[in-house]
């Protein structure tokens, strides 16, 4: 379920009047209005995933992967 809180008057009154032009409910007009933006929305692929998080990690220093395994096995 989702609720949407606090429109602005304007913009409640501007949904109602398109959804009574495709005569559909506000409602109905505002999940038509959802399911059409995000459907057009391409998701990131792995590649620009990955890509963003190196950008997120540039410049931090990093600690080799056999050098956490080793500790991970020294503290048992």
């Amino acid at each position: 379920m989702l609720q949407v809180r606090n429109f602005d008057d304007a913009l409640i009154a501007r949904l109602k009047a398109r959804a009574a032009r495709h005569g559909r409910s506000a409602e109905a007009e505002h999940r038509e209005i959802l399911r059409q933006v995000l459907s057009a929305e391409a998701e990131p692929g792995f590649a620009d995933l990955a890509a963003r998080l190196r950008e997120m990690t540039a410049g931090r220093d990093g600690t080799p992967s056999e050098t956490l395994l080793r500790e991970g096995r020294d503290a048992r």
